[in-house]
C-alpha cells in the first residue's frame, strides 16, 4: 500500500482512489463517530487494511477508514481464545500468539494483512483437514451503519455472515479467535514432475497436514511443499542462514525479480526461464515454528486471481490451462499455486460446504493480466469456481448468488445492518448488488 498526496494505491499498484476524507480512529466509539459524520455529510465509507487486496474492495471517493491505531491485543483466556483489535496485522498477531504459547491453526503465505482484512476476504492456507482463518473466529465486534455496536458470538444469528463479510455489514473493530497451542512444523520442499504430483494427489493431500504445489507454466515442472506437525518435544531445526539467504532472498525474490524483468522485455524467453526457475530450487527440509514455515517474504510485486473449485475438478482445470498456454501465444512467467482446504460453515467462505482446491494465477505487476485472467476465469467458472474475495475477477452478484447457498441470507443481514448503503462502493455493488 502507498499514499501519494491524497491518492491511495494498493500493494500491487492496480487499484487507486482519492478519498475525500481520511479517518484513523483509535477506539470503537471513534469508529461510530466517523460513521455518524459520514452520514451527516452524505459520504460513503470504506475500511482499508494493508492494501493487499487485488480488487477495488477498499476503494472510495468518500471516507477511507484506517484501523492502524486499533492494533492491540485486548485479552486472552485459558482455553486459547484471544481478543484483538481488528487493525492488528497478522505479523504482529503471530508474534503475540507465540509469546502466549499459542498459534492459529492455519495461515496463508503472507502476513502483512490486518486481522479484519484477512478474515473479511476469506484468506486461507492449505490443509486437507483445515480451514481458512475466518473459521478460527468465535466472536466479532461490529459497528453498524447506524453506529450501533454489536457483539456477534457463535450464538448470534449474524455469526455465519460476519466472519467473511467484505466490510459490507459494518466496521469490524475487535475479533476473538480460537487459537491452538503453539506447534512446530516439519517442512519438506522438493521439485516433482507435474504429472507425478497429479497422479499422487490424493495421497499427497490426504497424507500431509498441509500440502501445496507450484506449477511453472509452459513446463511440466512443479515444486511440492509438505508441512507436518512434529511430536511434542521435537527440537527446531531451522534452515541454515546461507541456504535461507540463497533460496528465500536470492532465488525467490532478488533473482526472481530479475527474471521477471527479462521475461517482460522478451516474452519468448519465458518457457526457458520457467524451466530454469523450476530447476533452481532444490529439495530442502527444516523444522520451525508454524508461522515461520507458513509465511514467505514476497517482494516481487504481482497481480493475482484465485478461485476455489471442487477438488475433483483439478486435473481438468490444469489440463485446460495447459491447452490455453499451448494455443494462446501468451507467455506467463509466474508459477501457478495450488492449495487445498476442508469444507466449512462460513456463509461467504470460498470453501462453504465444499472440500476445495484453490488455483491461483499471477502475472508480474508490469504485465497486463487481462487476457490471461479472463481465460483462467472461464476455465474456473466452468467448474463452479468461487473467486477469492480479495483477488481479481469480473463476476457479479447474479453469478455469486448461484455459487453460495447462503448468499441471500447475507444480503438480508446487509439490509438490516446497512439499509442506506453507507458502506459501499462500485465493486461491492458489482459483487453483492445494490
Amino acid at each position: 500500500m502507498s499514499i501519494t498526496g491524497n491518492t491511495w494505491r494498493n500493494w500491487s499498484g492496480s487499484v487507486h482512489c482519492t478519498p475525500q476524507r481520511l479517518a484513523a480512529p483509535t477506539s470503537t466509539a471513534e469508529v461510530a463517530q466517523v460513521l455518524a459524520e459520514a452520514v451527516r455529510d452524505g459520504l460513503t465509507v470504506r475500511p482499508v487494511g494493508s492494501g493487499h487486496s487485488f480488487t477495488p474492495l477498499c476503494a472510495t471517493d468518500g471516507v477511507q477508514l484506517r484501523l492502524d491505531g486499533m492494533s492491540r491485543l485486548l485479552g486472552h483466556t485459558p482455553d486459547g481464545r484471544v481478543r484483538v483489535h481488528a487493525g492488528m496485522s497478522l505479523r504482529t498477531l503471530n508474534r503475540e500468539l507465540d509469546r502466549l504459547g499459542l498459534a492459529l491453526p492455519n495461515l496463508g503465505d503472507v502476513d502483512p494483512q490486518t486481522v479484519a482484512g484477512a478474515i473479511g476476504t476469506g484468506t486461507h492456507g492449505t490443509g486437507d483437514r483445515l480451514h481458512g482463518i475466518a473459521k478460527a473466529v468465535v466472536g466479532v465486534q461490529l459497528v453498524t451503519a447506524s453506529g450501533d455496536v454489536v457483539e456477534v458470538d457463535e450464538k448470534h444469528p449474524w455469526f455465519g455472515a460476519v466472519r467473511v463479510s467484505l466490510g459490507a455489514l459494518g466496521i469490524v473493530t475487535e475479533v476473538t479467535l480460537q487459537c491452538v497451542p503453539a506447534f512446530l512444523l516439519h517442512a519438506r520442499e522438493e521439485p516433482m514432475p507435474l504429472p507425478e504430483v497429479l497422479e499422487r494427489l490424493p495421497e499427497l493431500v490426504g497424507g500431509n497436514d498441509h500440502c501445496e504445489f507450484y506449477w511453472f507454466p509452459h513446463t511440466e515442472k512443479a515444486l511440492l511443499k509438505r508441512n507436518n506437525r512434529v511430536p511434542e518435544g521435537t527440537e527446531p531445526a531451522p534452515i541454515g542462514r546461507l541456504r535461507g539467504l540463497v533460496d528465500d532472498e536470492l532465488l525467490s525474490n532478488g533473482a526472481f525479480e530479475v527474471l521477471n524483468r527479462v521475461a517482460h522485455a522478451r516474452p519468448s524467453l519465458v518457457p526457458r526461464i520457467n524451466a530454469f526457475s523450476g530447476s533452481a530450487l532444490s529439495a530442502r527440509e527444516f523444522v520451525a515454528p508454524s508461522h515461520e514455515v507458513f509465511v514467505s517474504r514476497r517482494r516481487v510485486r504481482f497481480h493475482e486471481s484465485e478461485f476455489a473449485m471442487p477438488r475433483a475438478a483439478l486435473p481438468e482445470v490444469i489440463a485446460a490451462l495447459q491447452r490455453w498456454f499451448a494455443t494462446s501465444g501468451e507467455h506467463v512467467s509466474f508459477p501457478i499455486e495450488v492449495r487445498f482446504t476442508a469444507a466449512d460453515d462460513v456463509w461467504l467462505s470460498t470453501a462453504h460446504e465444499r472440500e476445495s482446491c484453490y488455483v491461483a494465477v499471477h502475472t508480474y505487476h508490469r504485465q497486463d493480466p487481462a487476457s490471461y485472467f479472463a481465460a483462467a476465469q472461464e476455465v474456473f467458472v466452468a467448474h463452479d469456481g468461487r473467486p477469492h474475495w480479495g483477488k481479481r475477477h469480473t463476476l457479479d452478484a447474479a453469478y455469486l448468488s448461484r455459487a453460495y447457498a447462503r448468499f441471500d441470507d447475507v444480503l438480508a443481514i446487509r439490509d438490516e445492518a446497512d439499509p442506506h448503503r453507507l458502506l459501499t462502493n462500485d465493486h461491492l455493488t458489482q459483487v453483492l448488488g445494490d
